[in-house]
């Protein structure tokens, strides 16, 4: 069983940036708490600089899985974007879908 909790270590990325990419991979294997903590990473700088833009788009990831907390994060990060930060955003999205096909429906 991973060790998938993410959240409890976001402190230590302040002083150790290289934990980041250990949470960016569950991230983009679409782990939604790993989505989460990347947005709060990107949104407050921890281990990273600060992009608003990524912090939205790895944020409306784990909304999409259903993570309410996300949601109320985004709103708060999205209230603080300019409009290019915002289209940052969406060209991180589309660029997302172009290599991460959603998948089929099922009836």
């Amino acid at each position: 069983m991973a060790d998938n909790n993410y959240l409890k270590d976001l402190i230590l990325l302040r002083n150790d940036p290289s934990k980041v990419a250990r949470v960016r991979e569950a991230a983009e294997r679409g782990e939604m708490d790993a989505q989460y903590a990347m947005g709060l990473i990107y949104a407050e700088g921890r281990g990273v600089e600060i992009d608003l833009a990524r912090a939205h788009f790895w944020l409306s990831l784990a909304i999409a899985q259903g993570d309410t907390d996300a949601d109320q994060l985004r709103n708060i990060i999205g209230s603080q974007m300019t409009d290019a930060e915002f289209d940052a955003a969406k060209e991180l999205a589309v660029a997302h879908r172009a290599t991460h096909p959603a998948p089929a429906s099922q009836h």
